[in-house]
């Protein structure tokens, strides 16, 4: 194609240099175009349309094209935009006021269907190979300063690269590929047509309404196919939406590619088949789409066949069923049915085409072209072409069509400004007006960029700054009845004058899919409330697996998010509730255990307390110290109760209280009980002859004894409070930090080790001289009672070690708990037992004789 190109750019500057008087002979090297319908005009408007869809083989030695060789394949659609041209300028001729003295005449011509024919028609048009030879001499050739056409991007490109050289303007009716856009390149060419970089727009803006994420692409091999797909792709690009496939139609049609193309379609999840694709090419598909029963897809048009059954075979209506197409801009053009009726090749025998789209409506072959021997039957002429010429009459889908109603009356208000020109007001130079005797075609383009009028069906036309209209589509649906008669439904609309996030509006109750209901086109099914998304390797984002959220974290469909502080995840992980608070209550279970234990002891030990005071007289109190015991008594109450204080929410004075009662309690009472120890030890030494021991352990030296003991552990636990007292301190727990634990931090560990190890050491020295004294010859020797209490009291801290640096949270507070409430216990019931025993159930022994007795 590219050899043919240049070849006839070689042909045109020579035609051109001859058209403009260089004196060169005129020769014409044959009819550079099958067909073409001509007539004359003060100005003479080109048309290119595809009548024709293939087309004849060319003369590869460039130097002539064959007389008689003739395009095949004759498309409806195509020859009805032709008719339409016509129509339109036999309108406006008619009109009074629109170039009221001027006419205007036409030149069409047959592309075929192809590049090389479409440029060689393109250069036919504007050098004058269409004109009539008179003798010698050549009479003028018509003059075409501007073209119609062509329905086809690609060939578009080559036309208007070649035209633009000689500034020689260009309106199509349907080329959309957005590369024509670049108004440098393209600079004399204009278009009534939307560029498909705003259809590429609006069907990314469909899927993502339709949450329609995983589709699949079928574009043609030209530049309406490849430049439409790639816009598409750009447009989806972060949008969630992802391509499963892309596959291009060869032009060859090659019927393995074809199959393989379908099978992709067919095996694909991707329930949604997005088409960037001219119909002749779409047909070959949708006949192995018959073969393959590719059904359950629903299938997204392009303006190029959404409106359109043409390609369609019967076969595959079904199967097309609700397709949703991209449509231009639907209008009504009064007159226009009645005109395309009047087809008739007894009426118009001479007339190109008619006889080719008179047979491919009715399926029939003329008289003149039938044969015994052919597989169509004669016509006869008589046919009725309103009723089986469906295709070419059809009126109520002027979209196409009425681009090139468009395009015409766009050419034909430019005229009309450059006759309404007034000297010096015009817009060249010095104000100078156009030539009217001669259209030039640069002049003409000026005056085309700047149109801006109301066609007779209402519609504001202009051009932008790159030649192109404003972009509007309809969205239509198919509906097939049960005859299998497709009727194009307007569901909706997109109109990119309306800004971002308005333009596209659909009316989904009006819409009929192919299966019955709204397809679900994904790649993977949304996550469920509390999971979270995880890409599949190798595959595209829109492809994943869906993880629960770990602890802590909710989902919002795609990720997981980390709670806020002092909140977590329900067990769904689909919300952020407030932690549960969690510290040693009254109210818990655990709670209630614990303090009725400690209020149970400080109860018996008062109990104790009364019972001593009520027989402090007798022998076995007096003969136990019962001052000692009573103090005992007294701190053992307060080691019960101090308990309690580690109970409840934590607070700076609860931290620091219950520290420090519990240091001084439990010292006061080793240091009651290691005074009692010591009295056994010296009271035993002083029975033997000459010892005078007893007078440095009397009342006082008691007293000073267990102060001192006393004075020791409260300077340390003022230290401890001045230099790092125990606060109160959040951490977290439960499950991975479920919950919020309130507790109190030790402060200084030193502090604490030094609190308790003091303790601990008075412990053992008691427990040591308790040991000691255990086998003296006392009738009832209390140190015996004293070695099992303090055998306890130290058993019971030595495991609270390892159990309160184990336990989590508030049980690590009711291990405290527990051990002073066990070592209490210990004390009181180890010491005080037997002595009650005798007090209450034995009175009988507590006498003097029986205290004395071996």
């Amino acid at each position: 194609m590219g050899f043919i190109m240049w070849f006839w750019v070689g042909v045109f500057i020579v035609e051109m240099a001859r058209v403009h008087g260089t004196g060169l002979s005129c020769g014409l090297q044959g009819r550079s175009v099958s067909e073409s319908l001509y007539k004359e005009g003060d100005v003479i408007i080109g048309g290119l349309f595809p009548v024709h869809v293939e087309a004849p083989e060319p003369d590869h030695a460039f130097t002539h094209i064959q007389h008689g060789s003739r395009c095949q394949g004759v498309d409806l659609r195509s020859y009805r935009w032709l008719k339409t041209m016509i129509f339109t300028v036999e309108e406006i001729n008619r009109d009074p006021v629109l170039l009221s003295n001027i006419t205007l005449g036409y030149l069409v011509a047959d592309t075929c269907l192809a590049e090389g024919t479409t440029l060689s028609a393109a250069l036919a048009l504007v050098t004058g190979q269409e004109e009539r030879v008179l003798g010698a001499e050549c009479s003028e050739a018509p003059v075409v300063p501007v073209i119609i056409g062509d329905a086809r991007s690609s060939a578009s490109i080559v036309v208007a690269d070649t035209l633009g050289v000689f500034d020689i303007p260009m309106v199509s009716y349907f080329a959309s590929c957005a590369c024509l856009s670049d108004s440098r390149r393209f600079h004399t060419f204009l278009r009534t047509v939307p560029s498909d970089a705003f259809q590429a727009k609006a069907m990314a803006r469909l899927l993502n309404l339709l949450d329609w994420t995983w589709v699949g692409v079928v574009a043609g091999d030209d530049e309406y196919g490849k430049s439409g797909s790639q816009l598409l792709l750009k447009e989806l690009e972060n949008t969630g939406v992802c391509v499963d496939y892309v596959e291009v139609i060869p032009k060859s049609h090659s019927q393995s590619r074809i199959r393989r193309i379908v099978e992709r379609i067919k095996s694909s999840t991707a329930r949604v088949v997005v088409t960037f694709a001219i119909g002749p090419d779409l047909e070959v598909v949708f006949k192995e789409v018959v073969v393959q029963n590719v059904s359950n897809k629903q299938w997204l048009a392009t303006e190029a066949w959404s409106t359109s059954i043409q390609y369609s075979v019967p076969a595959s209506i079904p199967l097309l069923a609700g397709t949703i197409g991209f449509a231009l801009r639907r209008a009504d053009i009064q007159g226009l049915g009645a005109f395309l009726a009047q087809l008739n090749p007894v009426k118009q025998p001479n007339e190109p085409f008619v006889k080719d789209v008179w047979e491919e409506i009715f399926g029939c072959l003329l008289a003149q072209n039938w044969q015994p021997s052919s597989e169509r039957p004669k016509c006869t002429g008589s046919e009725n072409v309103e009723k089986h010429g469906r295709i070419y009459t059809d009126v109520s889908q002027l979209r196409v069509t009425y681009n090139v109603y468009k395009a015409v009356y766009a050419i034909a208000n430019a005229i009309h400004n450059m006759m309404a020109c007034q000297p010096g007001r015009g817009p060249f130079e010095d104000g100078e007006c156009p030539d009217v005797t001669r259209i030039n075609p640069r002049q003409l383009l000026h005056f085309l960029n700047a149109v801006n009028f109301t066609t007779p069906v209402g519609e504001l036309v202009y051009f932008e700054d790159n030649g192109e209209p404003s972009a509007s589509y309809d969205i239509t649906n198919w509906h097939v009845d049960e005859s299998g008669a497709v009727n194009f439904i307007q569901v909706g609309q997109f109109d990119a004058a309306k800004g971002p996030g308005k333009e596209l509006s659909i009316n989904l109750e009006k819409v009929v899919w192919g299966g019955g209901w709204l397809p679900v086109s994904v790649c993977s099914a949304s996550c469920l409330p509390g999971t979270r998304k995880a890409a599949q390797k190798g595959k595209p984002v829109c492809c994943f697996d869906c993880f629960p959220c770990a602890a802590g974290e909710i989902s919002n469909m795609t990720e997981c998010m980390r709670c806020p502080e002092r909140f977590w995840s329900n067990n769904e992980r689909t919300k952020c509730i407030p932690k549960v608070v969690e510290f040693l209550s009254l109210q818990d279970t655990m709670g209630i255990v614990l303090t009725v234990l400690s209020v149970t002891g400080a109860t018996l030990t008062t109990t104790v307390l009364a019972a001593f005071f009520r027989y402090r007289d007798t022998p076995l109190v007096r003969a136990n110290n019962s001052e000692l015991s009573f103090l005992l008594l007294v701190s053992l109450t307060l080691c019960f109760l101090c308990a309690l204080v580690f109970m409840g929410r934590p607070a700076p004075w609860n931290c620091m209280l219950r520290h420090t009662l519990f240091g001084v309690s439990f010292v006061i009472c080793i240091a009651c009980v290691l005074s009692k120890t010591v009295v056994v030890l010296v009271a035993f030494r002083a029975t033997l002859p000459g010892s005078n021991m007893m007078q440095y352990f009397g009342p006082i030296q008691q007293r000073a004894g267990i102060f001192l003991c006393t004075l020791v552990q409260v300077v340390i636990c003022l230290l401890w409070l001045l230099l790092a007292p125990p606060l109160p301190t959040e951490s977290a727990g439960g499950e991975l930090g479920a919950r919020v634990i309130l507790q109190c931090t030790v402060g200084s560990v030193v502090g604490f080790v030094l609190v308790l190890g003091y303790i601990g050491l008075l412990a053992v020295v008691c427990f040591l001289l308790a040991f000691f004294a255990r086998k003296l010859p006392d009738n009832f020797n209390e140190a015996k009672f004293i070695t099992f209490s303090m055998l306890i009291f130290c058993a019971v801290w030595i495991a609270f070690v390892p159990a309160y640096v184990s336990s989590p949270g508030k049980y690590t507070v009711a291990v405290e708990i527990f051990a002073i409430l066990a070592s209490s216990y210990g004390l009181l019931l180890c010491i005080f037992t037997p002595k009650c025993y005798i007090i209450l159930l034995k009175p009988e022994k507590n006498t003097k004789k029986n205290m004395m007795a071996r």
